[in-house]
């Protein structure tokens, strides 16, 4: 049996620096956007989010449901959290992250099956795809917003 990752090791490993160390921040913004997939974009992004995710929602579901809903749910999962956060901040009923995610959850499906990669070219574009992919998610998300207001 596997020996759970301890967070500290889950975000060196990310990050490439220590919990907290100098310059966490800028590995985590370097690494993430200049991930070779949408999908590694993920793994680098926000890596004590995404510690507790993949421990607390990924693995779980991912133990009984396709991977691929596993996916869908732990981005919807995060959203439904972002929610309740600004919710909270905001006082007022918010309703925004959750189809985000999980456009971008669908967004990395859709790439992880298409086997789209692009970890050759240059930083600066892999930059602007894997910006790319977030943007469309977003204006998805305000074009479903439309329809609801």
């Amino acid at each position: 049996m596997q020996k759970a990752v301890s967070l500290a090791k889950y975000v060196k490993k990310r990050n490439g620096v220590a919990i907290g160390a100098s310059g966490s921040m800028k590995n985590m913004f370097q690494r993430a956007l200049g991930a070779g997939s949408f999908t590694q974009f993920w793994h680098y992004w926000n890596p004590v989010w995404g510690y507790y995710l993949s421990r607390n929602v990924m693995k779980p579901a991912s133990s009984f449901l396709p991977v691929w809903l596993a996916v869908l749910i732990t981005f919807a999962v995060s959203g439904g959290l972002h929610d309740i956060a600004v919710s909270v901040v905001k006082w007022q009923f918010i309703f925004f992250f959750t189809p985000w995610f999980v456009f971008m959850g669908l967004m990395v499906v859709l790439t992880k099956y298409l086997d789209l990669t692009y970890g050759g070219l240059p930083w600066g574009v892999r930059a602007v795809i894997n910006s790319a992919f977030i943007g469309v998610c977003l204006a998805a998300t305000y074009l479903l917003e439309s329809f609801y207001i």
